[in-house]
């Protein structure tokens, strides 16, 4: 699967499962880890966990498989690794503080600049 059909899967299954606010951000200029990183608010641990499982389920029914899945135990602030997208589920408090939307953007001002 490529890697915009499958930041497209992971996109309309976390609609599906209505994930809050989800944030596409394209870094692969800035980092050889992934191509696609999508960052998406939860509603309460369980609903990221269910945002988790069902970004899992839907990619293994493409033929993909996740290269690894941190944080389902607390879920607050789960990873989904499907290598060319990594996914960011978060509560909203623990988006916040993180602010991953803002620290890339200021990886990519910076790489703008350095050329």
């Amino acid at each position: 699967m490529y890697s915009e059909q499958l930041k497209q899967l992971v996109v309309e299954t976390l609609e599906d499962m209505k994930g809050n606010d989800i944030t596409c951000l394209d870094v692969k200029g800035m980092t050889s880890v992934t191509d696609h990183m999508i960052i998406v608010s939860g509603t309460s641990n369980r609903h990221i966990k269910s945002l988790a499982d069902s970004i899992i389920e839907k990619a293994k029914e493409n033929g993909v498989r996740p290269l690894g899945v941190e944080g389902q135990d607390s879920a607050e602030w789960v990873l989904v690794d499907l290598g060319d997208v990594v996914t960011h589920i978060m509560l909203p408090a623990t988006r916040q503080f993180y602010d991953l939307e803002r620290l890339w953007e200021t990886s990519s001002a910076s790489l703008e600049h350095q050329h």
